[in-house]
C-alpha cells in the first residue's frame, strides 16, 4: 500500500506513519518541516494554512497513493484545498475527525446518528471553534471523496507521543510524590484510545474500503480514574498517596474538570458526552483497545526517554492544577 500521511510528525500522524511503515508500505510524509519524519518515509514539505502556493510539493510530480490520513484540526478550508487536490489521485481518504462534531449534549449511548453541529462549512479558513472545524473537515472529504472517504471520529485520545499533555500531568505529578489530588468517583468509568490502536484500525479499515463515519473510541468504563491512576502509581514506583476527592469539593474550590484535572469530568451531562459515547460501529469493524495498563506503562517510559518533559502542542492550553489550589484542596 502506498500512503500519502498529511502531517505524521507528531502524536496520531506519527503513530499512523509508524503503523504503516512496520507494515512494509510505502509511505509519503506531507508536513510544514517543524519536526523530523521518522526514517525510511519520502518527506515533503508545504504549509496547508498557505492555500495553494502550501501545497506546490503535491501537486507537483504526479504520485499516486492508495490512501490518504489527514489528521488537521484546523480550519476546514486546508483539508477543502488538499482533498480538492488529491481525489483523482488517491484511492481514498481517511479524516481523523472528533465526537465533537455532535451537538451537545449527546445522550449516553448515542452513536453516528446523533445530532450533528449546524453550521459547519468546507469553506471556512478562519479562526474556527473546534468542533465546527471538525465537522468541516468531514464536509471537505466527502465533498471530494464521497463514498471514498472514512470518517474516525475519535474522543479523547492518549498514548506514547501525547502533545497534549493529560495523561504525561499525571504521570508528572504522580511521580513526584507525596499526597496527590485524585478526582472522584474513583469507579468513575472513562472512555477513550490509544494514538496505537486508533492508527492501526485506520490503516486496517481504509485498506477494506469502509467508509462514511465511525466513533473509534474504546467502550465506555474500558478503565476507571481509579484505575488509570492506580497504574500512574504503579509505573512510577513513586510514593504518591492518591487523596479521593468528590466532584462536589473539587468544583466548589474552583478545580476545572478537564484542564487543572485532566481526563476527569463530574457526573452528568459533559460526562456522558465524553465517556459514554456510542462504540459498536468501530468494535464491529474490527477496532480493538488495549489494556489501560499497557497505554500508562508505555506512556510512562516514553515520558522517561524524554527526560520527563513531553512535547506540547502550540495551539493547546497547558494543562494540570496549579500547585497553590492543589495544597489548598489538600488542606480541606
Amino acid at each position: 500500500m502506498r500512503l500519502l500521511m498529511l502531517g505524521g510528525t507528531e502524536f496520531v500522524g506519527r503513530a499512523v506513519t509508524d503503523a504503516a511503515l512496520e507494515r512494509g508500505w510505502q509511505v509519503t510524509v506531507f508536513h510544514r518541516g517543524h519536526h523530523a519524519p521518522p526514517p525510511g518515509v519520502r518527506a515533503l514539505t508545504g504549509d496547508r494554512t498557505a492555500g495553494a502556493a502550501g501545497l506546490a510539493a503535491l501537486a507537483d510530480g504526479g504520485a499516486t497513493w492508495d490512501l490518504v490520513v489527514d489528521t488537521w484540526s484546523g480550519a476546514p478550508a486546508a483539508v477543502r484545498d488538499a482533498a480538492r487536490l488529491l481525489t483523482g489521485r488517491a484511492g481514498h481518504y481517511t479524516y481523523v475527525s472528533s465526537r465533537s462534531v455532535y451537538a451537545y449534549p449527546t445522550p449516553a449511548g448515542l452513536g453516528e446518528d446523533s445530532p450533528l453541529l449546524a453550521g459547519a462549512s468546507p469553506d471556512e479558513g478562519g479562526d474556527v471553534p473546534y468542533g465546527q472545524a471538525k465537522r468541516g473537515g468531514e464536509l471537505a472529504a466527502l465533498d471530494a471523496f464521497g463514498d471514498r472517504a472514512l470518517l474516525a471520529r475519535a474522543g479523547l485520545i492518549i498514548g506514547p507521543g501525547e502533545n497534549v499533555g493529560r495523561l504525561p500531568w499525571w504521570l508528572s505529578r504522580i511521580a513526584r510524590g507525596g499526597p496527590v489530588i485524585a478526582p472522584g468517583p474513583r469507579t468513575a468509568g472513562l472512555q477513550y484510545i490509544d494514538a496505537r490502536d486508533l492508527a492501526g484500525w485506520l490503516l486496517d479499515a481504509a485498506a477494506r474500503g469502509l467508509n462514511g463515519p465511525y466513533d473509534t473510541v474504546s467502550r465506555p468504563g474500558h478503565t476507571t480514574m481509579g484505575e488509570l491512576l492506580d497504574a500512574c502509581v504503579e509505573v512510577t514506583a513513586s510514593d504518591a498517596e492518591l487523596r479521593w476527592t468528590g466532584p462536589d469539593v473539587l468544583l466548589a474550590a474552583g478545580a476545572e474538570p478537564w484542564s487543572d484535572l485532566p481526563i476527569w469530568l463530574p457526573p452528568g451531562e459533559l460526562h456522558d458526552t465524553m465517556h459514554r459515547g456510542g462504540h459498536a460501529k468501530a468494535h464491529a469493524a474490527g477496532l480493538r483497545c488495549r489494556p489501560a495498563g499497557e497505554t500508562v506503562a508505555d506512556t510512562w517510559t516514553w515520558l522517561s526517554e524524554r527526560g520527563g518533559v513531553a512535547p506540547q502542542r502550540p495551539d493547546r492550553p497547558a494543562v494540570g492544577l496549579d500547585p497553590r489550589l492543589e495544597a489548598k484542596l489538600l488542606a480541606l
